[in-house]
């Protein structure tokens, strides 16, 4: 049975891979959606050699002239939403960047789908929301990061109550082992600069503060039901083990492979199946036989810290730690504050408020909209 799969974030890095293992496998799946933001060109492109039911540009534009006979085109975040029930897919990728992408999230979970999601920020948003409402509707979360992707493996099955505790590992980023005095000196193209994997900016920052490894913990804390004391970070430079999970019998379960994007990609596209794919770098043990792991510099990186107060907090204290992230991260890049000011002003506009309960999406989107005024205002004020 051919598989129909919207791909949410098409011209990104994430979305690029998945097209690239889509074609690899033509009679498993049809490629049923494209979106993209602004990417106008790129859309085209991969809409002219995968010929999807539909396609949207998030960010606005006129229908391309290259568009395949029998393609509709959406426009906008309404039509977003429009492209999706138009083309009614069996899965869905959401590779879509921060906080675009939870109302997407939001609609496979609604809709009963198989979600591959690669949108960590929508769990670390609204995962008190999300959770429930996708044991309601029977909908099947498959987690794209490495980390994530790796402790689903590694549960398989497996009941909570056997779980003692697990392992999320971080490459340490660019600066791990650069003096903290030297931080507020630190460039956007050197942060830019990610040691093991090629991503978009967001992540990429976020990679250098560890933030994103902060929504990682917030992500498996909704994604497995895990308590804060039952999850632990380590840094692991050669990004070989990509997560570990110990049970209650001291066995420890450790999925391994060389750090290639396409691997978890490959895994959620096909499960429950798995299927063959022979063009990337095979593991050789030999090659890496030594792999270190150290504890993170909490002072160095205090993001971590901040996750785990978030996972305290409760309520829509993740939607507010997104949002000032955002707002953050592109003022770093656009020379507005200095990379120690990332973390800094998040706990400030984190610490600014109490957390507020989420009953809706609505909740969530006036946390996100009060957390951006409160950190464009700390950049102000800075």
């Amino acid at each position: 049975m051919v598989r129909r799969i919207a791909v949410l974030g098409c011209t990104g890095s994430v979305g690029v891979n998945a097209l690239d293992i889509l074609r690899r496998h033509p009679d498993r799946f049809e490629v049923s959606a494209l979106v993209a933001n602004r990417s106008a060109d790129a859309l085209a492109a991969q809409c002219a050699e995968h010929s999807p039911k539909a396609a949207c540009l998030v960010g606005g534009g006129a229908r391309p002239a290259t568009l395949p006979t029998g393609s509709e085109w959406f426009e906008g975040e309404a039509g977003l939403i429009e492209c999706l029930d138009s083309t009614d897919p069996d899965l869905v990728l959401n590779a879509i960047t921060g906080a675009a992408g939870l109302p997407v999230t939001e609609w496979a979970l609604r809709n009963g789908k198989t979600l591959a999601l690669a949108n960590k920020e929508s769990l670390v948003m609204a995962g008190e929301y999300l959770m429930p409402l996708a044991q309601r509707t029977g909908a099947t979360i498959l987690p794209v990061d490495s980390e994530h992707c790796a402790l689903f493996q590694c549960f398989n099955g497996e009941p909570r109550e056997r779980l003692r505790r697990i392992w999320l590992t971080a490459s340490g980023g660019p600066f791990r082992t650069r003096d903290a005095s030297t931080f507020g000196a630190i460039t956007p193209a050197e942060a830019l600069k990610h040691p093991t994997w090629d991503m978009g900016p967001r992540i990429t920052i976020g990679s250098a503060t560890l933030m994103n490894k902060g929504f990682e913990i917030l992500e498996a804390h909704w994604l497995f039901g895990l308590k804060e004391d039952e999850i632990e970070v380590l840094v692991h430079p050669q990004s070989i083990v990509h997560s570990m999970v110990e049970f209650c019998d001291g066995s420890i379960l450790a999925q391994l492979g060389v750090p290639d994007m396409r691997v978890p990609i490959l895994y959620c596209l096909s499960w429950p199946d798995r299927l063959p794919f022979g063009d990337f770098e095979p593991f050789h043990p030999q090659k890496f036989a030594e792999l270190n792991f150290e504890p993170v510099d909490r002072q160095k990186f205090p993001t971590v810290d901040l996750a785990f107060e978030c996972l305290r907090r409760g309520g829509d204290s993740g939607a507010v730690l997104n949002a000032a992230d955002e707002v953050l991260t592109q003022a770093f890049l656009d020379g507005e504050v200095a990379f120690p000011d990332i973390p800094a002003l998040v706990a400030e506009v984190l610490r600014s408020r109490d957390p507020r309960p989420i009953a809706s999406l609505d909740d969530v989107r006036a946390a996100d909209r009060e957390a951006r005024e409160a950190a464009r205002a700390a950049i102000a004020a800075r």
